[in-house]
Formats: C-alpha cells, sequence, structure tokens
C-alpha cells in the first residue's frame, strides 16, 4: 500500500486546512495511508508523525491556520538535518511528500527530491503570493479581505479625524497585497518593495487632496518597502503638517476563516497532488494558469521571477485621484 505524509511550512496562510483534508480523503479514498508530519520540516527530521483517518480532518476546513501546525526550520537547509528527515520518511516508508507552504517551503522540497529521491509535491500555501508559476496561492484572497476590512474601518475614522493614515500589510519581498488592496481599496499611493517612490511625490498627492476638500488619505506600505513606517509617518507629517496615524496590520492577515475562493482552490490543488501521485507523477509544483489548476516541474516552476504589475500600480495613482 502507498504511503504519504503532508506537512504544511513557513508562515501559515488560511486554506491550508482545506488542502489537508482534501488531501487526506482523496488518498484514502485512492487506498493509500496517510501520515500527518506535526511542525513542518522541523517535526520532519523530529520524527513527529500521525497516522490520519477520515475523522482526523473532520471539521477543520472552515478554520484559518494550520491543523498540522508549522515552523520555519533553520536545520532543514542543513545537510544533516535533510538527511535525517529523509531517514525518517524512509522508517515510515513514505515515498511521496505533499508541502503545503511558500517560497522557501517548495524550495526545500526541492532540494529533498534531488538530493534524498522523496517524490514531492509541492502545493502554494502563502498570503504572499510570492509564487510566480501561479496565478493565486492559498490563502491570498482571505489575507487581502482581512486588508481590504480593515481599509474601510480606517477610512470612517480618518474622516472623521481629517487625517492621513499609513496602513502597513504583510509581504516581506513581494508587494502583492498591498498592490490589489490598494487598487480595490481606493488607497491614494501604495509603496512596494518592488517600485522606488519619491517622498515628494506622495505629500503633493495629499496636499492636493486637502485643497480638493478631501478628509483623508490611505497611504498602503508593504513590509518590504525599504523606508520604514515610523520613519514613513514621520516625514508625511513633516512635510505635509497634517497628522498621519500608522495602523499595524500584521498577524492579522494569516488569521480568521478562509473564503470560498481560497478553500476552493486548496481543495483542487490538494486533488490534483494527489492523483499526480497515484499516477506515478513526480516532483510537481501545483498551482492555477488561467483559471486552471495545472501541475508543473518543481525545479522550473521556482526559477520562474515574479512579474510587478506596472499597469495595476498605475491604476492606483489614476482611480485615486
Amino acid at each position: 500500500m502507498k504511503r504519504i505524509g503532508i506537512l504544511t511550512s513557513g508562515g501559515d496562510s488560511p486554506g491550508m486546512n482545506a488542502a489537508i483534508r482534501a488531501a487526506t480523503r482523496y488518498a484514502i479514498y485512492y487506498d493509500m495511508e496517510v501520515y500527518g508530519i506535526r511542525k513542518g520540516y522541523e517535526g520532519l527530521i523530529d520524527g513527529e508523525f500521525e497516522k490520519l483517518d477520515r475523522r482526523s480532518v473532520a471539521d477543520i476546513m472552515q478554520h484559518g491556520g494550520t491543523f498540522l501546525r508549522t515552523a520555519r526550520s533553520e536545520r532543514f537547509i542543513t545537510e544533516e538535518g535533510m538527511a535525517k528527515a529523509a531517514r525518517n520518511l524512509e522508517t515510515f516508508k513514505i515515498n511521496d511528500l505533499i508541502v503545503i507552504g511558500g517560497n522557501g517551503s517548495l524550495t526545500g522540497a526541492h532540494i529533498l527530491s534531488q538530493n534524498h529521491g522523496i517524490n514531492v509535491m509541492g502545493l502554494p500555501g502563502t498570503i504572499d503570493r510570492d509564487l510566480a508559476y501561479t496565478d493565486h496561492t492559498i490563502g491570498f484572497d482571505t489575507a487581502l479581505n482581512t486588508v481590504l476590512d480593515a481599509i474601510t474601518r480606517v477610512r470612517d475614522t480618518s474622516s472623521a479625524h481629517e487625517r492621513t493614515t499609513v496602513i502597513e500589510v504583510m509581504g516581506r519581498h513581494c508587494g502583492d497585497i498591498a498592490l490589489y488592496a490598494g487598487l480595490t481599496g481606493g488607497a491614494e499611493y501604495v509603496l512596494v518593495p518592488e517600485f522606488e517612490t519619491d517622498i515628494n511625490d506622495i505629500c503633493q498627492k495629499i496636499i492636493e487632496g486637502v485643497n480638493a476638500g478631501k478628509l483623508h488619505s490611505i497611504i498602503i506600505r508593504a513590509e518590504g518597502y525599504p523606508v520604514s513606517s515610523t520613519e514613513l509617518v514621520r516625514q508625511l507629517e513633516e512635510r505635509t503638517d497634517r497628522e498621519v496615524k500608522l495602523v499595524v496590520l500584521s498577524y492579522l492577515q494569516r488569521g480568521g476563516s478562509p473564503t470560498y475562493r481560497d478553500r476552493m482552490f486548496a481543495t483542487e490543488c490538494a486533488v490534483k497532488a494527489v492523483e499526480l501521485i497515484r499516477d506515478g507523477v513526480r516532483n510537481r509544483a501545483i498551482g492555477e494558469k488561467c483559471g486552471e489548476v495545472r501541475d508543473f516541474d518543481i525545479g522550473e516552476a521556482l526559477q520562474i521571477k515574479h512579474e510587478f504589475r506596472h499597469d495595476i500600480y498605475n491604476a492606483v495613482d489614476i482611480l485615486s485621484r
């Protein structure tokens, strides 16, 4: 009987539980045994394996976070740590591993497959949307809706006090959360790590808005932008002579019940991964292109570079005037 392992790695993202549930139940349907590996690659090294059945994953789909828990692992990137992880998989007779995580997690899976012959299936579980081979990632839609809700609430109080507000969102080296939230939330400006912005342009736009009778300004700053949020607030207050408040959403963006979009996408990706394992296909990254869930060679997928959407960035500026 074929045995598969499932782990979630790196930052958690809403929809991971839906992927775990679908992968477990589809694998059992195809007469496979399923082992959940707790705490990501750390648990893989420490042997934290648990056999899963259909009941193990009951009533988890609607919850954020990850039923299997997650962690970032410095040990896994060492030769000794990866070798121990591979030995544990061999001990449990697991030849197929489903990894749900972001760029770093899928890169680790790819190296494990290259160095130790483990068949890996990578599912794009990251709110950052920093995997360029796929149009969507598990958790991005939920995180984006959380930011949009925050923008709406912040705008109400910003208008009441006639102030400017800087909202810091997650994303590390990828500004997609800031970019898409800025466009759909009606922000005046978006600051992302992919694009250099002149502070004078931001200040001019704020002042022009005030002179035109605008009651508020919303600035969305991705956490990877080179100027810190506190420094940005200081400069804006100094240059515009206007009250500026900072709202840091932080881990609020990771939590909460996943949206329909994320539950559906996570489920489809997990089903695809299990079917590929059943058919003997090896080392794939699962994602979405042009509305269709597809699989890609994991090594080639990870080489694709993220393309910044300048058209969306320009649309934020045009629509907010």
